[in-house]
């Protein structure tokens, strides 16, 4: 079956190969060589000289594990959606202090609102979503780190789950405090593994932090990976580790960063050409995902009829998500997704719609 679904993707038989390596001690120093390797190439993937921290988890975890560990005082997010508003409630399940603003669905987050929400001086963590896969939306990075800059008290935090690897992100010259992503979106490998940068900054803040909780204390997973030549505080999925390893290889020295970069952004004018010309675009401002774009179902299709068609002819095909079930559906250009697929797939559901 051919995923067109925002993750997991369908992952290549190169990588599939390399997770069936044979399985080594993590406390060796092969499995030390092993996340230095993940590490260095995640820093040039970043392009930060940030620390990077792995967690046997869904990038949910990580994103936990920031909510416990970097609000001191009151945290705030600013939501696109469906994602930005679970890091909120993983705030509040954790009985931290927050507050959650939230747009509406096709918009993305606006600095200057950001800017005049910050200025009253009650936060000390504050986090985005870069890239919303229920709404199809990119938020303007680059802008809402302008501001940031201006709160140097302010922990930074970002969610890149669905763009790191598909779309370039510079954590230091955004001066993102906090960055994290995983495994089975753009980075095209199965689930269960994520990864964050986290500046000096942050792991200051976590020493202030109590009650940070065990498998996902920040600085406990920091700690281990510096002053324990990057080892793992627990036992760590190093078959996912092998195939990280693998796949940066292949992203920074054979397809070339930029290169893939340009592939996604190819992938998704495709699509969005695609959709205005049978449908409508949800996304309202034109800040688009370059990873996967939300389709409003104008045309009212019978989308349960079209997912089961295309099951038929080997596609997984992606209703909206949440409340927006049947409203719209999303077709994901992420990963490893070539032109030809992607053509192929729109071709099939132009047969069948």
């Amino acid at each position: 079956m051919r995923l067109f679904i925002p993750g997991p993707v369908n992952v290549e038989e190169d990588v599939l190969k390399v997770m069936s390596s044979p399985m080594i001690s993590h406390r060796s120093k092969s499995a030390s060589c092993l996340q230095q390797s993940i590490s260095k190439n995640m820093q040039i993937l970043w392009n930060t000289k940030n620390s990077i921290l792995l967690s046997t988890s869904s990038g949910s975890g990580l994103m936990e594990a920031a909510v416990k560990s970097l609000i001191l005082k009151k945290g705030v997010f600013f939501s696109l959606g469906a994602f930005g508003n679970r890091w909120y409630e993983m705030a509040i399940a954790n009985g931290k202090e927050a507050d959650i603003y939230e747009v509406e669905e096709g918009y993305s987050n606006k600095a200057e609102f950001i800017d005049s929400i910050l200025k009253k001086g009650c936060y000390d963590f504050a986090a985005i979503t870069h890239n919303e896969t229920s709404t199809g939306v990119e938020n303007p990075l680059i802008d809402i780190s302008n501001v940031m800059k201006k709160y140097s008290e302010i922990i930074f935090a970002v969610d890149t789950v669905s763009s790191t690897g598909g779309v370039d992100i510079d954590v230091d010259s955004c001066k993102i405090d906090f960055c994290v992503t995983s495994t089975q979106k753009c980075l095209g490998l199965p689930p269960g593994l994520s990864i964050c940068s986290i500046s000096d900054k942050a792991i200051n803040r976590t020493k202030q932090v109590e009650n940070r909780g065990y498998y996902l204390d920040l600085l406990t997973l920091y700690e281990y990976t510096i002053n324990k030549d990057y080892q793992y505080p627990a036992t760590p999925s190093l078959s996912h580790m092998y195939a990280l390893d693998y796949k940066l290889n292949k992203i920074i020295n054979i397809e070339k960063k930029e290169n893939r970069f340009q592939r996604h952004k190819l992938l998704a004018d495709i699509t969005r050409d695609w959709a205005r010309d049978r449908y409508k675009l949800l996304v309202k401002d034109n800040n688009y995902s370059d990873t996967v774009t939300a389709v409003v179902n104008s045309r009212e299709t019978d989308l349960k009829m079209l997912s089961s068609k295309l099951k038929d002819q080997g596609y997984v095909f992606s209703n909206g998500y949440g409340k927006l079930k049947d409203k719209t559906f999303r077709i994901a250009h992420m990963a490893d997704t070539t032109i030809e697929e992607l053509k192929a797939y729109l071709e099939t559901i132009d047969k069948l719609i």
